[in-house]
């Protein structure tokens, strides 16, 4: 079984800066691509963007260019650095991750979601 725990949410005033973490374990043999979604109220969960395990990333255009995606693969762990927030940034965001277990099999995982909200 593979857990994703994300932290680091909170509030944060209109062109604010907030970094999100996600830690992964358990029954992990590799890694290859880590993504953070979004889900705000009453709109369904969008993908904010991703990030391989050479580094590579993609972002969502709404985005790109204020939110950076990084990873410490010796950790396991991804991180969302986000800067220049909007009010339409507020949602739940949540990590996911497809990981090869020592078995072989590739599992999807998905954290719990941590609150980002923008607002004055």
């Amino acid at each position: 079984q593979v857990q994703l725990v994300e932290s680091g949410g909170g509030l944060v005033q209109p062109g604010g800066s907030l970094r999100l973490s996600c830690a992964a374990s358990g029954n992990i043999f590799s890694i290859n691509v880590m993504g953070w979604y979004r889900q705000a109220p009453g709109k369904e969960r969008e993908l904010v963007g991703t990030i391989s395990s050479d580094d590579s990333t993609d972002y969502a255009d709404s985005v790109k260019g204020r939110f950076t995606i990084s990873r410490a693969n010796a950790k396991n762990t991804m991180y969302l650095q986000m800067n220049s927030l909007k009010p339409e940034d507020t949602a739940v965001y949540y990590c996911n991750c497809n990981a090869k277990q020592w078995n072989g099999l590739v599992v999807t995982a998905w954290g719990q979601g941590t609150q980002v909200t923008v607002a004055s």
